[in-house]
């Protein structure tokens, strides 16, 4: 099993994408990269505690491989605008992605990074070594599978799933 923490803009759209991917074990929104020693939804959004919504990405790289797992993070969100995933704004919603092996894994994300500049993205995604997670709150996580009719989800969610079944569709479990 690996770990890997990944911000692309809200969380419940994140954690919805990985929750569809066959070697995912487990998703878990949450916060990280912020100065504060504890976090929480009401702080994180004001941007002033240098938090990110994340989610801690548990996988089977035996079923699906890190680079995989990249290739589905950058396609599912916009790993080219800083502080921003469409209409959500602040360095909350920062793209990063946070490594727990540096030796295993900071290769193949720079790896993956160079492939994608070299395509002509101009790629603003923050690597970092993991620091402290703090676990959402109980109402954030499976939040898409529970509020689905939700307006944000409805509108936002969908077609992320749909670039997933579409690009990735033998990942999908």
């Amino acid at each position: 099993m690996q770990t890997l923490v990944l911000g692309g803009g809200c969380f419940w759209c994140t954690e919805s994408v990985f929750q569809s991917v066959k070697g995912v074990q487990k998703v878990t929104s949450g916060y990280m990269g912020g100065d504060e020693a504890s976090a929480n939804y009401k702080d994180v959004c004001t941007g002033e505690t240098g938090h990110i919504e994340v989610v801690q990405v548990d996988f089977d790289e035996s079923i699906v491989p890190l680079e995989v797992i990249l290739d589905i993070f950058f396609a599912t969100h916009d790993p080219t605008t800083r502080d921003r995933q469409g209409n959500d704004v602040g360095s909350q919603y920062r793209s990063v992605v946070f490594y727990t092996d540096e030796e295993k894994q900071k290769p193949t994300i720079d790896r993956v990074i160079n492939k994608l500049r070299n395509m002509g993205v101009d790629i603003v995604t923050e690597v970092h070594p993991v620091h402290e997670f703090y676990e959402a709150e109980e109402y954030h996580q499976d939040y898409f599978n529970k509020n689905p009719t939700q307006g944000y989800c409805a509108a936002v969610i969908p077609p992320k799933l749909a670039k997933l079944r579409k690009e990735f569709k033998q990942y999908l479990g």
